[in-house]
């Protein structure tokens, strides 16, 4: 089993197709790209994009590296989903049904 680390998901023949449509679709929603049903690459937006470089770089500022006290609790989730927390994102929408692609 892979994990999948998006709730929108594509074949990459589909994205082959038409990539603006499934980048209009998703929205500011992460897209995982499947090949053989295993994630070849995941679709952002450069703002969200920005906000995980941020957010990752937060998590690292925030980690102990040579203290001897407990680390405080840090933000369990994927650095995507507290970046799009961050940028007032839902993550709970779903997706939207495919349109036919434009021609």
């Amino acid at each position: 089993m892979h994990m999948i680390f998006a709730d929108i998901t594509i074949s990459m023949s589909e994205f082959k197709k038409n990539p603006a449509s499934v980048l209009r679709q998703a929205g500011s929603r992460p897209v995982a790209v499947l090949n053989h049903n295993k994630a070849a690459f995941y679709m952002v937006e450069p703002r969200l994009f920005q906000a995980m470089l941020d957010e990752l770089a937060g998590q690292e500022a925030r980690s102990p590296t040579a203290s001897t006290t407990a680390p405080a609790p840090q933000d369990k989730r994927p650095a995507w989903r507290a970046a799009m927390a961050r940028l007032e994102i839902s993550t709970a929408l779903a997706p939207s049904p495919p349109s036919p692609p434009d021609h």
